[in-house]
């Protein structure tokens, strides 16, 4: 069964009666969509990550080593001071390699995807 029809003519109905005239926004343009400056191929699949709460692989890592330099000023002992280093040293070189097969440092769409989501976490 096809609801096209079905549902062109409710709409046609409402038009009709006027029940679109006062939306808000009416007249204007649409809002610029938010993952514009990605690469068309990319847009969907960060528009699912976005929906689904989840971040890409490198923006995840990013924010581990964020969260790891708060953790590391709050550290007084030595030795567990040491093995956050380290850890934390893992993270950022995984990371670096990750951008460096990636090309993404370079890429002007994602140091704009970038500053989004470092706004939106605080970073």
């Amino acid at each position: 069964m096809d609801f096209g029809h079905l549902v062109e003519e409710k709409i046609k109905k409402s038009m009709e009666r006027g029940d679109f005239d006062h939306l808000p926004g009416k007249g204007k343009p649409l809002p610029k969509d938010e993952f514009s400056h990605l690469p068309s191929e990319l847009r969907n699949s960060y528009r699912i990550l976005k929906n689904a709460n989840m971040l890409p692989e490198e923006m995840q890592l990013k924010k581990e080593i964020v969260e790891m330099e708060e953790l590391l000023g709050q550290v007084e002992d030595p030795e567990v001071s040491v093995y956050f280093k380290q850890k934390l040293t893992e993270k950022r070189i995984r990371f670096d390699v990750m951008m460096e097969k990636r090309k993404l440092n370079q890429s002007g769409a994602f140091r704009q995807y970038q500053r989004n989501i470092h706004k939106r976490f605080g970073f």
